[in-house]
This record gives C-alpha cells, structure tokens and sequence, in this order.
C-alpha cells in the first residue's frame, strides 16, 4: 500500500501537479507578505533597550567587582537542555571561534542562548538530514544504483544540512547589510543636521535612530546601540569600533574611524560628516548605476525565451492558417 502511494506520487501527473499547487501557494504569499508583514521597529526597539540595560548592568559588575572576580563573574546565565547539550558536547571549542561570533552579531543575533542554538543545529541538522535521506532514497525513491552511490547522495545531503546555518546567517548579515547600506546616507544626513544644530552625539544618535527606524530597523537598532555604548564603555572608541564591526561595512567603518579621529585630534565632527555623507551617497548612486547598466545582458535571455516564441506566433500565426486553409 505505501509502494502504490510512493509511485502514485511520483508519476509525473502527480508530481506536475504538486509543482503546480507549490508555486500557486508561492505565488499567494509572495503577494499576501507584504500586507501581513508586522511592523518589526518596536521590537527591534524593544530588545535595543533590554542590550542597552545588559551593556549598563555589565559595566556595573565590572566597575564593582573588577579586583575581586574578575570577567568570570559577569558572563550571562543560561539554562536550558539546548545549553547543557552544547555545554556537554564542548561544541563551542569545536564548531565556533571568533569569527562565528561576528557572524552572529551581524546578523543581529547577540544574545548568549543564540550562539547555543547555532551550533544544536549545526550538529542536529546533518543527522536529521542523513536519517530523511537514508529513508527517501532507500525505501521511497528506490534508485537502481550501487550501494555506494546511494550513501554518497545521503552524505551530501547531510553535508548540506551542517552548512545550511552557516547559509541561513549569511543570508542575514545579507539582508541587514542591505538595509543599512541603504539608510546610512541619510541616517549621515540626519546626523549632521543634528550636530550643526548644537547636539551631542549621544543625543544625534538617538534622534536619528528614531527617525531612521522606518527606513530600515537594523540601523536604528544599532544606532540605539551605539548610543548605550558611548553612555557605559570606559572608551568611546571601542563604541565606534564596536559599530563597525556589528555592520561589517566599509562605509560604516569610515565614518567609525572618522568619529575616533575628530574626538583623538579635536577636527571639527560636521566637517567630516558631511564629507562622509557625500561620499556614502556617491557609492549608492554608483551602485545603482552598475545594477542599471547589468540589467540589459540579464533580459536578453528571457527576452530570447518568452518573447521572441510569441512575436513570431504572431508574424506567422495568420500567414501558417491561411496556408494551412488553402490547402
């Protein structure tokens, strides 16, 4: 009974109708997503305020009870069977290092449990995968291929899923990074007015956050951020490096290493913004430009495809039936 299922499945009727309902479905979503996309700010927001009380409570323990225990009494607690689980296996040491704590902060993922999370997955993943495709390839799909053949499409498969939260971070930094080289020219903008006007930093920063928080909620997150750091950290600087880092631009990077170098040397802050903003604005404009001129290579293909087919059904359509009627 299941065999018979299994093949009923996939005969190619079936399986061009399931293709068809998927990409129906796909096709409703995509246009229903953005009408019941919720408005992300406030939490965005929200959990901008609860880093900032960490970075403040974090700065307090260390002023308080940096001679007496040190850093090893201001890491964060966790409980969990995720964190015992990662915590048993020692797969911190293993699976993730410096640079896999970037990643997560630039996509947005800071707190301690998110780390735990990554690499349950990255360890779970593979063999939920291996199990799916011992089970779909062996006894589903039935292959008339060697043994080894079909062990080596599952060990792909499961190769696949220890990778697949590497991707899925990548895909994130991709998309914030996006957003915030989007908004950083005006955000820029914003900023020097607000600094020509009279204001601090601190107070540019959280005027600007609020502001540019429609435009894109990653950078007001940051700037909120920003503006903690400035308040608790012994060294402004290390707030600015800390942005930088965070957003993983080279625009983002300039104007952090132009704020260290008009507070160092006391150059006046609006005249490096406003170059800066100059300069960001100039980039997204030539990046625009560069996605302008590449689309006329990328629609000649599909042109080449769907177009010309009907044009010449067209052309030919009326002369192909008055022949076809004649004789």
């Amino acid at each position: 009974m299941f065999l018979k299922m299994a093949y009923a499945i996939l005969e190619p009727a079936t399986m061009l109708a399931i293709l068809s309902a998927v990409a129906v479905f796909a096709t409703i979503i995509t246009v229903a997503m953005p009408i019941l996309q919720r408005d992300e700010l406030a939490g965005r927001m929200r959990s901008a305020a609860l880093e900032r009380d960490k970075i403040r409570a974090r700065e307090r323990a260390r002023l308080a009870n940096e001679a007496k225990q040190g850093r090893g009494s201001l890491k964060q607690e966790n409980s969990g069977l995720i964190r015992d689980f990662v915590e048993r296996l020692n797969l911190r040491k293993a699976l993730a290092d410096d640079k896999t704590f970037n990643n997560l902060k630039m996509a947005g993922y800071r707190k301690q449990s998110h780390i735990y999370v990554f690499l349950f997955f990255r360890l779970v993943l593979p063999v939920i995968l291996f199990l799916v495709a011992l089970f779909y390839v062996f006894v589903i799909l039935d292959l008339q291929r060697p043994f080894m053949v079909k062990l080596t499409i599952t060990l792909l498969v499961a190769y696949a899923g220890f990778y697949a939260p590497n991707l899925f971070v990548k895909n994130q930094i991709a998309k914030r990074q996006l957003s915030i080289r989007r908004a950083w020219p005006d955000a820029l903008d914003l900023t020097l007015i607000c600094v020509e006007s009279g204001m601090s930093l601190e107070a540019a920063f959280r005027k600007v956050a609020v502001e540019i928080g429609i435009q894109s909620p990653p950078l007001a997150e940051e700037l909120v951020l920003t503006n903690a750091e400035l308040s608790y950290l012994d060294e402004r600087r290390k707030a600015y490096e800390n942005l930088a880092t965070r957003t993983g631009l080279d625009g983002v990077k300039a104007v952090a290493m132009a704020l260290i170098q008009a507070e160092r040397y006391g150059t006046p802050l609006s005249h490096a913004l406003r170059v800066l903003a100059q300069e960001n604005r100039d980039m997204r404009m030539a990046e625009a430009e560069k996605k302008a001129a590449a689309l006329p290579p990328k629609l000649t293909v599909p042109m080449i495809i769907f177009f010309l087919p009907v044009l010449f059904a067209v052309i030919m359509g009326p002369a192909m039936i008055q022949i076809f009627t004649k004789t």
